[in-house]
């Protein structure tokens, strides 16, 4: 008998679905795992349903036999149970478990299967989106081969839906926790990154799609199901059953963080508001009880000022209050103005947090897109009831640069962006060259936020190349002299790199060099004599401080075409200026000395 998971017909991915109750969604989810390019099997655990879920699941499995696996059993009230029975019942190198609301993404297990073997991966995360539903964000910023524990956000997520190596489920008995309302998977998925010997993540493709049931069905959208003082009692498992995989130090503190943050004073948030007076003093001592056992000088330095704040008044009910409201106020912000001073933006407006008359401090936070660690804090200046801000430009680095309003009151500063509510006839000012690097403030597409692309990187840098002669010279080059402006200003001789004519049906390029001139003038000899058969159009190519931008030629002179024999063929370059903008291209023939007979004799 052939082992599992061994040989051509070794089942690469069992799909583990329970099911309670959930016949409306059933065909998505199960098409969605079908059309699966990987060789799979999918387990589907019946937990006792009752709107004829279970006769659905018996028709898939009768039409598709060599692949659906139907497992009735008694209702036991939580998904853990049905997922452990799935799991004994799975023979497949992978399991991805997959809710029997939610669907995955086509190419969802192909692309995590592939990351899997090619890295040696014992979990691999897929990028979930959410619909109706709030879904992780972290941990999927970018794809990774190897993602460390200590040294990502990965463990931020702890749902269950990821693909795991089997082997390391059945080696270290790894199981979801069984008669439990919430919570199961979370138990399950912090065994498995302690043992993983490998972790990546599937960040440039949609993988599972998180749906929100719009009856209130799902156990999470049911009363108790978020009940603070039960889901700290719940957390205690897992906190302990990673705390005996992970001795004390850093990579410790660095997950016991995630479990202070989202698990525990989480519950000092909108929860607590919420609850009377008594309940705010158990939700209090239970979160005490944790700080007393978990919370250490490494853990406290890892978490933001309202967090830290909280661990130090857990005793002071009212304290704890006054935070959360500070933590659930809107923060007002409005853009009053926006212009250029010199080198500087100056960005003027008004913020405060809804409902709370006074704050300490106002700042501008300027933050990079793609690396939110990277910021820029700017103080304001305060006059009455607005605020005033002189951004230095010049002292951020090539990349996306989101703005922000921080409102700082008892010591927590509240964050949110700035720019989609304005005044009326504010508009982006014109770039402005700084340093050699072009700065673009924009407004973003989708909310309308305000943001600088330091180098033309999402924004097209706005400039005119424009030729003032044109002529032949020997070896059949052009000699061109123009003039360039990036945003009406003249760029740095050293911004100016190269003409590059590219091919209009192949895509194909050839680049010649430039002279950069005094007062934005550039001089250039390309050899468009040994361009290829085609029409060419000729850029100007700069590099403006980001990736290299480019300029169509616009020409109101052209030289005449030329024409020469060489190697028996006859060569015709016919420089022109495209109607309408008058951009410089050319078209290139060649033909032999016969095929020039039969066109005389025509």
């Amino acid at each position: 008998m052939q082992r599992a998971g061994c040989g051509d017909d070794a089942v690469d991915v069992s799909v583990v679905i329970p099911v309670h109750n959930c016949r409306a969604y059933l065909d998505r989810c199960l098409t969605s795992a079908l059309v699966q390019r990987v060789k799979k099997e999918i387990v589907v655990v019946d937990d006792g349903s009752t709107d004829g879920s279970g006769e659905l699941l018996d028709l898939y499995a009768s039409y598709h036999p060599e692949s659906v696996k139907v497992v009735h059993v008694e209702a036991s009230g939580s998904a853990g149970r049905p997922r452990n029975i799935g799991l004994e019942h799975a023979t497949g190198r992978y399991v991805f478990f997959c809710d029997a609301d939610d669907y995955l993404g086509p190419e969802a297990l192909e692309r995590m299967v592939a990351m899997a073997d090619n890295n040696g991966s014992d979990i691999v995360l897929g990028k979930i989106v959410g619909h109706g539903r709030r879904a992780p964000v972290s941990m999927f910023a970018r794809s990774a081969e190897r993602a460390e524990l200590g040294d990502s956000t990965v463990y931020n997520s702890l749902c269950c839906f990821k693909l795991f190596r089997r082997d390391l489920l059945e080696r270290h008995r790894i199981r979801f926790g069984e008669g439990m309302l919430v919570g199961e998977d979370i138990l399950f998925t912090v065994h498995a990154y302690c043992h993983a010997g490998g972790i990546s993540v599937v960040a440039d493709y949609d993988c599972y799609h998180f749906v929100h049931r719009s009856d209130g069905s799902s156990i999470m959208q049911q009363p108790g199901s978020r009940d603070p003082l039960a889901w700290l009692a719940m957390i205690r498992g897992p906190i302990r059953l990673m705390a005996d995989h992970v001795p004390p130090g850093p990579l410790r503190d660095h997950l016991l963080r995630r479990h202070f943050r989202l698990d525990v004073f989480t519950q000092l948030g909108p929860v607590f508001l919420e609850s009377d007076d008594v309940r705010r003093k158990d939700i209090a001592r239970e979160v005490a009880a944790l700080c007393e056992e978990w919370y250490t000088p490494g853990v406290h330095e890892r978490l933001n000022t309202i967090d830290r704040q909280r661990a130090g008044a857990l005793d002071d009910i009212d304290r704890l209050v006054r935070l959360a409201r500070i933590e659930s106020a809107t923060v007002r912000r409005r853009l009053t103005g926006l212009r250029w001073d010199g080198d500087r933006l100056v960005v003027t407006g008004a913020a405060r947090l809804a409902g709370i008359t006074r704050d300490d401090g106002l700042a501008v936070v300027l933050r990079a897109r793609h690396d939110p660690a990277n910021e820029l804090v700017v103080p304001a200046e305060r006059k009455g009831g607005e605020f005033t801000a002189r951004l230095d430009v010049s002292a951020l680095d090539s990349g996306i640069w989101d703005l922000r309003v921080a409102v700082e009151i008892e010591g927590v500063i509240r964050l949110g962006r700035l720019g989609a509510d304005r005044d009326s006839g504010i508009t982006r000012p014109q770039p402005r060259m700084i340093g050699g690097v072009v700065a673009l403030p924009y407004f973003t597409r989708d909310n309308g936020n305000l943001s600088i692309d330091m180098g033309g990187h999402v924004v097209a840098v706005p400039g005119t190349a424009r030729l003032i002669r044109m002529r032949w010279a020997l070896g059949h080059r052009l000699l061109v002299d123009g003039e360039v402006t990036v945003g009406g200003a003249v760029p740095a001789a050293s911004a100016v790199r190269r003409i590059v004519w590219r091919e209009r049906r192949t895509g194909c390029e050839r680049a010649d060099r430039v002279m950069a001139l005094p007062g934005g003038g550039f001089a250039a000899r390309p050899a468009v004599g040994r361009l290829a058969v085609g029409t060419w159009d000729a850029y100007l190519e700069l590099d403006l401080g980001g990736p290299p931008a480019r300029f169509r030629i616009e020409t109101e002179t052209v030289a005449g075409p030329r024409r020469w024999w060489g190697t028996a063929l006859l060569r015709s370059v016919r420089p022109y200026a495209t109607a309408g903008k008058g951009r410089l291209s050319a078209v290139v023939r060649r033909l032999t000395a016969e095929s020039v007979l039969k066109r005389i004799k025509r």
